[in-house]
Formats: C-alpha cells, sequence, structure tokens
C-alpha cells in the first residue's frame, strides 16, 4: 500500500513543497510514497510548482479506513442462472448465511439468504419448473439423453398414478415436465404429446423407436440412478435462483464507504452479510460482520505539522510512519514509536535538507527550487525571526542547485502570491489559516503576505464582521488575521470584537484598534501565537 505524506491543512507554500520533496526522498530510499495536499494550493505555491515545472499534489480528503481497505470475500456471488441447490450448497461450504445474486458482467440483482432457501423448500410452489436442463443434470445427477431447450419452465407432474388413469385424466402440455419410471406407456403418451421434458428415474432406459420419436417431437429427456421420491423432492431445487430473491434492494456498501458507516448500519440491522456493490451496480463480493475484524490502515508520514487538528481527517485510522515538523509539539499521540523529526529551523524544507545530506541522496534542480521555495517561504526570504544560521547555509547551497537568486527569486514568488484579485473576504481570511486551543479556549489565526494590504483595510469594516460572524460561529475565544508587509516587515491586525484586549494586552498597546500596525512583527510561529496564547492562559 502507497504511503501518503502530507502538509497541513490550509497548505502553505512550506507545507506543499515540504511533502514533494520527502516524498522523493523516501522513494528514493525505496518506500512508494506519494505526496498529497489537505486543501486548495494557494497562488504562491502554484508559481513555486510552475516555475519548477512540478506536478501539483493531489487532494487528499481523508485516510479513513475504507470498505475497501477490509480482506472481503471479493469472489463471493453468484449467477441468477444457478440452481437453488447450487446457491445452498455454495453457502454450506463457504459458512455464509447469505449471497449476493448477479446478472452478466456481475451486475447486481440481489440477495438471498438461508432462510429463503429454507421457505420455498417448506412453502414454495412444488409442482412449477424454471431452470436450465444443464440445472436439473447436475441437482439430479443425471445424464444428458436428449436436449432441444436451455431453459425449462412449467408444470411439473411425477407420474404416480396407473397408466389408465394418468392418460385419461392428466392434462400435459408442451410447457409439462414428467417424472416417470419404468412405464413405457405413460412415456410414450408423453412423447406423443410433446412435453417439454421426461425425467426417467432409476436409470430408466429408453427404446430406440421412443427416441426417435421423442427426437421428432423434440422432447427433453435426462437420466437420474434416483428414484421417483428423491427425485420430486430435489427437482425444485433446480429452478433459477433468480426466482426466490425476495430482497432485490438489500441494504449494500461501495468499495469507498467508511468503515464506521458500515459500523453504525450494522450495529442497528444486524445483519452479518452486506453484499459489496459500486456506483455502477456492479457486485464486488460480501463483506461478512467477521472480515471486518482486521483490515489495512493506511499509512502516513506528516510534514510541517504535528497536530490532530491541523491534520487530515480519520488521522487516528491511518498508521502514522513518521512526522518532520519546526513547529512546537502539538496534541498528537501514537500507539507505537516512530521516527520524530523536529527541528528549531525556519521551515519544514530545512530540516528535510539536512535528511538529503545525511542519506547521501543528490538533491536535482527541480527538487532543491522546491525545498529552497518551502524555506523562503516560511522565513520570508529569511526575514522572519524564525531563521536560523543553518537555513541561510542552507539557501546558500539549495541557490545553487537550482540556478537562482534567491532574493530576486523570493521577491518573485511572494509577489505572486501576495495578489487579493479575484479573492473574497473568506478566501483571504482562510488564506493561512490555523486554529488552536489553550486552557479549552479555542482561537484562529490567519496570515497573508500581500503588497495590497490598502485593499484589504479599505474594507476592514466587512473584514471585522467576518471575523465576527465566524468567532461565534466556532465558539472561540477571538480570530485574528494579520496582514503582513514583507517589504515593511510588519504586519496590520484585524481582530474579533471580543479580542481588542487580549491583543492589546499581547502587543503592550493601549492605542490598538482595527487594522493597527505591528512594526517587525511577521511570524505566526514565535510573535503572534505564543503572544496570543499567553494572553489567553492568563485570563481568569
Amino acid at each position: 500500500m502507497k504511503t501518503y505524506v502530507i502538509g497541513h491543512k490550509n497548505p502553505d507554500t512550506d507545507s506543499v513543497t515540504a511533502a514533494i520533496t520527502l516524498s522523493y526522498l523516501k522513494n528514493k530510499l525505496g518506500m512508494d510514497t506519494e505526496p498529497r495536499v489537505l486543501g486548495e494550493i494557494n497562488k504562491e505555491s502554484k508559481f513555486v510548482l510552475d516555475y519548477f515545472k512540478i506536478k501539483a499534489p493531489k487532494f487528499l480528503n481523508d485516510v479513513k479506513v475504507q470498505i475497501k481497505n477490509v480482506p472481503f470475500r471479493r469472489d463471493i456471488m453468484m449467477s441468477e442462472e444457478a440452481s437453488i441447490y447450487e446457491a445452498y450448497t455454495y453457502m454450506v461450504d463457504n459458512n455464509i448465511t447469505g449471497l449476493p445474486v448477479v446478472k452478466e458482467k456481475n451486475k447486481f440483482f440481489g440477495y438471498v439468504s438461508l432462510k429463503e432457501i429454507a421457505t420455498d423448500f417448506i412453502r414454495g410452489d412444488f409442482d412449477f419448473m424454471d431452470a436450465s436442463y444443464e440445472n436439473i443434470v447436475k441437482v439430479l445427477e443425471g445424464t444428458e439423453i436428449l436436449k432441444f431447450d436451455k431453459d425449462i419452465k412449467g408444470q411439473i407432474i411425477a407420474a404416480t398414478f396407473n397408466k389408465e388413469t394418468f392418460i385419461s385424466d392428466i392434462d400435459l402440455t408442451r410447457d409439462t415436465t414428467v417424472i416417470v419410471g419404468s412405464r413405457k406407456s405413460v412415456i410414450d403418451y408423453c412423447i406423443n404429446k410433446k412435453v417439454r421434458l421426461i425425467i426417467l428415474v432409476g436409470n430408466q432406459t429408453v427404446t430406440d423407436e421412443e427416441l426417435a420419436e421423442a427426437k421428432k417431437n423434440k422432447v427433453n429427456i435426462i437420466l437420474t440412478p434416483k428414484g421417483s421420491f428423491e427425485v420430486a423432492k430435489l427437482v425444485g431445487l433446480s429452478n433459477y435462483i433468480k426466482g426466490i430473491v425476495r430482497n432485490e434492494k438489500p441494504i449494500t456498501f461501495d468499495l469507498n464507504d467508511y468503515l464506521t458507516d458500515f459500523f453504525e448500519v450494522s450495529n442497528k440491522l444486524k445483519h452479518t452479510n452486506y453484499p459489496i456493490v459500486d456506483k455502477n451496480g456492479i457486485c464486488n463480493g460480501l463483506l461478512r460482520l467477521i472480515d471486518v475484524n482486521s483490515y489495512d490502515r493506511k499509512k502516513v508520514i506528516l510534514v510541517d505539522h504535528n497536530d490532530v487538528k491541523q491534520s487530515v481527517d480519520g488521522l487516528n485510522e491511518a498508521t502514522l510512519l513518521e512526522i518532520v515538523d519546526h513547529h512546537a509539539l502539538g496534541n498528537l499521540t501514537t500507539n507505537a514509536p516512530i521516527s520524530f523529526r523536529n527541528m528549531i529551523l525556519g521551515s519544514s524544507n530545512s530540516i528535510i535538507y539536512t535528511l538529503y545530506k545525511e542519506a547521501g541522496v543528490d538533491i536535482p534542480k527541480e527538487i532543491a527550487g522546491t525545498m529552497l521555495s518551502g524555506i523562503l517561504s516560511d522565513t520570508l526570504i529569511l526575514k522572519s525571526p524564525t531563521t536560523t544560521d543553518q537555513d541561510r547555509e542552507i539557501v546558500k547551497e539549495l541557490e545553487k542547485i537550482a540556478g537562482v537568486n534567491y532574493e530576486e527569486y523570493g521577491m518573485q514568488m511572494l509577489k505572486a502570491g501576495s495578489s487579493l484579485e479575484g479573492l473574497s473576504i473568506d478566501e483571504v481570511v482562510f488564506y493561512d489559516y490555523k486554529e488552536f486551543e489553550t486552557n479549552e479556549m479555542g482561537f484562529g489565526i490567519g496570515q497573508i503576505i500581500t503588497l495590497d494590504y490598502e485593499e484589504i483595510l479599505n474594507k476592514k469594516e466587512e473584514y471585522v464582521d467576518f471575523l465576527n460572524k465566524t468567532c461565534k460561529l466556532k465558539g472561540f475565544a477571538l480570530i485574528a488575521l494579520f496582514v503582513t508587509d514583507i517589504v515593511k516587515n510588519g504586519s496590520y491586525v484585524l481582530y474579533s470584537s471580543n479580542a481588542e484586549k487580549i491583543i492589546s494586552l499581547a502587543y503592550e498597546k493601549s492605542d490598538m484598534c482595527e487594522g493597527y500596525y505591528l512594526q517587525d512583527v511577521i511570524s505566526r510561529k514565535k510573535q503572534m501565537v505564543p503572544y496570543i496564547m499567553g494572553e489567553l492562559e492568563n485570563m481568569d
């Protein structure tokens, strides 16, 4: 199974590029990985991928266990033209109590259980036949004598009367099947009446003359070693299984359905078997309740985060193999030890660079450029207070391999991502947004780096209104948006109305107001989250 390398929700450039660069490294080291993203790729990241001609990672909705991850019985299903007897035997042999019935090309027809078979055997229409010639031969362990028809349908009669009564009182038609033993006059009568099928019991033979006349009249004949009583009891089990399918719309599951949904339905219905049918109506097999005792978990490696709230949905159902991150420890726990590389560097890509060096893996030009972009984005072209000397040395090495001037390229990248053209207020707020929690209080911080900050400030009332509504909807202590001007090296702050005191205390500004400019505040990790979290923790 492929391992997904994923960054956080609302992916920024470091998150997207880290997934790409770490996945490349892991694949070079023999793993089978694929980078994925948990949200729409922003303009800045698109610029990077286009510049270095890197394919954009696909979106990953979740890593929840799905039906396709469960070892269900993909071979369990039966053609609608199989006999009831064959279906019964198959269920007994496979220790199941029900079975999907399918048409041609496994098109789902319905579901039949042992209950339907038992009901039909006890209360069914015993004098009616709807079977194939082959099914009758198989069930009666018989021999083909004459065959003209594939399907045998109509009334069944056992010739148990004396011959005079039978010939005078029994009305035979073209669609009649007759069970008969060593009774020449009855056999001749049946042939002359052109019945559909004669079942000869006890290995009764027919004369050449009878055979010739039967051929002329196209009378099907089957020979069986079984006696009349046993044949009469078994022949109804030759009927097509489709004839007793009562539940043509049972509860089914798709391969992509979640196992948690299966448990919810199963706990209500208490059934033991469920057909697996895709959206095109194709049957994929049968899921038994005992099958869900084991399943394959999806495998993931996290980059640029280690907090459950920021990660992929269903993470608790997946197997977490590794984390590469440069943030403070979150609330993520594991059932087993994992590889966890956490370093005090300005970017997750800086850590990944060291992993390449440790593994002795060469960094191609396009990967170097992708890695460089993540570092420049997260450190704001090495201007952020999170930048370390090691980040600066790594940038020098990567710009050589990538063949760019890091400052010129970095400004191109930031400008490409800073345009607000076409973005709505909610898209701006959630452009690079993360949620946090302290003292059971939630809060959100969005950050957007742009040279068009005036466009936001001119609509600050609308932004504040949106922040207020969002904060109330989420039940948060506050939501703030920091509009970062990389040229001036500072940020304008907008916040939900309930946050003014907290923001004022956090930055020691008695004249705090909406749109206040905070010089040198550009790092969410060092200058936004800890300041605000500290004040929330001090609240009574």
